[in-house]
């Protein structure tokens, strides 16, 4: 009994497959270089009469007056660290609360109410939370939040007056809010992969579950939830609109969160159009550089965090 025509086109299905998924792997792969590579290469020679002009001198200065054409990135990149730091600081145990309540506490209706409706919070232009943030969240932060501070921690050189409603405390906060939904969703798929015999045998041998939560389910998933911290980092970094509009854009390194300060990602949106010296312009895409290189270092260290702990899991 023969069947040559079944495995005759089952084998040549197979190698179409495989041709096919070789294919467009290297097409994916080779868009990705290219376009990663030619992005690099444009900022590089953009950014060169700057990088010839100041060296390394740039990243450490702390000069910035266009008419005389001094630049330096230092109180960008000290702006975007401390901004995207206080983010962290707020936002990431209200992420973990989301996530465990969601997970662990709540009941499934209202779970799933909830989880959508965080998610949406990812929907919203980040230019409408800065409007948000200008006109209503910046005083309110100002009246309350800057004066409590000053009251009762102004000796501290950390919560120094005066209070300004647009600091460096308005651009963390309002970040905050913009990393809630990348951080919380990805905390909380974590904590939903804990096989549920690890709960259920940290229960069985006289734990809360408070306990449970605190010595088993968090420790298993702190992998994948430390990588969601790190790809949350890498999205307050590259904020643009939202943080221009709250952070008061004054280019000075403050020692006090409630003065004004300035970020990477909006000294290029404030002074791109007005860069009209070749040595101010290769200053803002040097920047750029700086910003698309500490945004690749970050994500990939997220990445590479995310992957490992699969691995893990899997074996």
């Amino acid at each position: 009994m023969r069947f040559p025509n079944f495995f005759f086109y089952f084998r040549k299905s197979e190698g179409q497959d495989r041709i096919f998924q070789f294919f467009m792997g290297t097409v994916a792969l080779i868009s990705i270089i290219f376009l990663t590579l030619l992005l690099l290469y444009e900022l590089i020679k953009g950014s060169m009469p700057s990088i010839q002009h100041f060296g390394y001198d740039f990243i450490f200065s702390t000069a910035w007056n266009p008419v005389k054409d001094e630049f330096g990135a230092l109180p960008f990149i000290f702006g975007t660290f401390v901004s995207s730091l206080l983010a962290l600081l707020i936002g990431v145990p209200i992420c973990l609360g989301i996530a465990v309540y969601v997970t662990e506490i709540a009941p499934p209706k209202i779970s799933a109410f909830i989880s959508p409706l965080i998610e949406l919070l990812a929907a919203i232009p980040s230019v409408i939370i800065g409007l948000w943030g200008i006109f209503v969240f910046a005083p309110f932060v100002r009246d309350y939040i800057s004066h409590f501070l000053i009251k009762y921690l102004g000796f501290l050189p950390l919560f120094e007056g005066p209070g300004y409603g647009l600091s460096m405390l308005t651009a963390g906060m309002v970040l905050a809010i913009m990393i809630i939904p990348i951080v919380s969703s990805i905390s909380r798929e974590a904590l939903l992969a804990v096989p549920v015999l690890q709960k259920e045998a940290a229960l069985a041998l006289g734990a809360t579950r408070f306990e449970a939560m605190i010595q088993v389910i968090l420790p298993y998933a702190r992998g994948a939830i430390f990588g969601a911290v790190i790809l949350g980092l890498g999205r307050a970094i590259g904020e643009t609109m939202a943080v221009t509009m709250v952070i008061g854009n004054r280019p000075q390194i403050s020692s006090s969160i409630l003065h004004p300060g300035y970020t990477m990602a909006a000294v290029i949106a404030n002074e791109f159009t007005e860069a009209t010296a070749n040595i101010y312009l290769a200053s803002l895409i040097e920047i750029g550089l700086i910003l698309f290189v500490i945004s690749v270092i970050v994500n990939a260290i997220a990445r590479f965090i995310t992957w490992k702990y699969l691995r893990i899991q899997e074996n």
